[in-house]
């Protein structure tokens, strides 16, 4: 089943409510996946020439000594904010160089996201355990995107929990199944994009990833997707600045997208959508087969 949610703001009065704003639209997709959520949020961007890394350990991680082991090893600034089981890290040190070093040396921590402005909080449990445990009600920022999931093809981790991260800034959250993952992500791994896990939506991230690094913008990236990707799918994306709605071309697994003068919504129900403030002034429409939907900033 699953359920995913996606909100971008356009007006900056509502950025301070965006946790809140999405935090309710996840609620609302409980039953539609009780094993584990997530959310990405985009805020904070980091300065020119500076990475910011989510890293997730457990309840218990020693987030001072993993910033210390930073500081030594990358960039002596370094430094660490710690939500939970997850930790933000910043430092200014080359995206690439960053995350591969810390895959290599780090054991005892996971990569959720790297970019400038994402954040990916994850962990098995209930979308309101979760946001509570990570106190995303709180969090400000332009836009956002939520998955809950009813696992069906891999295990019930948090690993294997959406969203999934596979380029600088880019997620992606997935409802439905490819039936080519396995192959494709063999194509991908030589290719340098590197997995995590056996999900088929993160197959579906790293799809987009190498497409980008190939020179594509994310719209013609999308469009190769829709050749290259057997299955049923809707695809919510996030980027930097923006996000993105696609869905594959028979659109089996439901999904609707509603907009007003203050934001852009979308879900894979209207009743997430219902409680947003403006909602009864909002165009709503189910988006269309093998039909890209992007909205973002200049």
């Amino acid at each position: 089943m699953c359920g995913i949610v996606g909100l971008y703001t356009k007006s900056p009065g509502l950025e301070n409510h965006l946790g809140r704003m999405v935090s309710a639209m996840l609620e609302k997709m409980t039953e539609r996946g009780p094993d584990s959520a997530g959310v990405a949020i985009y805020h904070d961007p980091v300065s020119e020439g500076s990475v910011k890394i989510t890293l997730q350990g457990d309840d218990e991680a020693d987030w001072k000594d993993v910033e210390r082991v930073l500081r030594e090893n990358l960039e002596a600034g370094a430094r660490i904010v710690p939500i939970a089981s997850h930790g933000v890290a910043t430092m200014k040190c080359d995206a690439d160089r960053a995350a591969s070093w810390i895959e290599a040396n780090l054991e005892h921590v996971r990569i959720t996201s790297v970019g400038n402005a994402i954040e990916i909080f994850k962990e098995k449990g209930l979308p309101s355990q979760v946001i509570d445990k990570f106190h995303l009600s709180e969090m400000a920022g332009t836009h956002a995107l939520g998955h809950t999931r009813m696992a069906t093809e891999s295990a019930v981790t948090t690993a294997h929990s959406h969203p999934f991260n596979t380029g600088r800034d880019l997620c992606l959250v997935h409802n439905g199944s490819l039936s080519n993952h396995n192959r494709l992500r063999e194509r991908l791994r030589a290719e340098g994009i590197r997995f995590q896990t056996d999900n088929d939506s993160e197959v579906a991230a790293g799809y987009l990833t190498w497409r980008l690094g190939q020179g594509a913008s994310l719209n013609e990236a999308m469009e190769a997707a829709i050749a290259d990707l057997d299955g049923f799918y809707t695809f919510a994306i996030g980027t930097e600045d923006g996000f993105a709605v696609l869905r594959d071309p028979i659109a089996c697994k439901p999904a609707v997208i509603a907009e007003t003068e203050d934001w852009v919504a979308m879900s894979s129900e209207f009743r997430a959508i219902a409680q947003l403030p403006g909602n009864e002034k909002a165009r709503i429409w189910e988006p269309e087969p093998a039909t890209i939907y992007s909205w973002e900033r200049s």
